[in-house]
């Protein structure tokens, strides 16, 4: 138990949680105050908090990898999706509330607001990341032309149907796939997911806009002259 504790920076109680959890090998009782661990512990300890701290996995959700075969050889795989979909953990530096409303010029009233209407979708509770800041930096502005925080909601609620549809092609295409299979062909569906969200949805704007008779609204006729209506 000293090699293990010192080898991985865990105290004694989390390993032995380990243990009865399931995570990790039972050892070999000598004595009762003496037992003997396999090496491979240490290794899989370091995989554990790996996928733990980088990629966000539950204990449960660890140990069923660890438990299947199947899964077990498509870890890399799953590892790699993780990454694709989330970005490398390195990269991520994390920033409290109070830190955000710094870098963004919101206040906290606005932040909370734009949380209630979803057009800020933090990864984690309480914590914001690059994407969240630049996002927030873009709000920041937009509430300065007038625009409400509710007349923004729709974005959340348009997109929950497109991720339910892309969610529903994804089973239908993997259902079959073994785990390597579905989480190589996932990362790729991820990839064309990315890229049609950013080309129709612009490409639908681009094209209202070409169609437009006018810049004040699209809906109104082309005003001939000071008179033919009033606003």
């Amino acid at each position: 138990m000293n090699q293990i504790t010192k080898a991985t920076g865990l105290p004694k109680s989390t390993i032995l949680f380990y243990v009865g959890q399931g995570l990790l090998p039972a050892p070999r009782k000598t004595s009762r105050n003496m037992a003997y661990y396999d090496p491979g512990c240490i290794e899989r300890i370091r995989l554990i908090q790996q996928m733990q701290s980088r990629h966000r996995l539950s204990l449960a959700e660890i140990k069923r990898f660890l438990d299947d075969p199947a899964k077990g050889s498509g870890l890399r795989a799953y590892l790699e999706l993780d990454e694709e979909i989330f970005g490398p953990e390195s990269q991520r530096r994390l920033f409290d509330a109070e830190a955000y409303c710094r870098e963004t010029g919101l206040d906290v009233g606005q932040l909370h607001a734009l949380q209630r209407a979803r057009v800020l979708l933090p990864l984690e509770e309480g914590r914001y990341d690059a994407e969240d800041v630049e996002m927030g930096r873009m709000l920041a502005a937009a509430f300065g032309l007038g625009i409400r925080s509710e007349e923004l909601a729709y974005y959340a609620e348009l997109g929950e149907k497109i991720v339910d549809r892309e969610m529903a092609l994804r089973n239908k295409i993997t259902g079959a796939l073994s785990y390597s299979e579905d989480a190589a062909t996932t990362m790729q569906m991820v990839k064309n997911a990315r890229m049609c969200r950013a080309y129709v949805i612009d490409r639908l704007f681009r094209h209202r806009v070409a169609a437009m008779k006018n810049l004040k609204d699209e809906n109104r006729p082309e005003r001939r002259d000071h008179d033919a209506w009033i606003d």
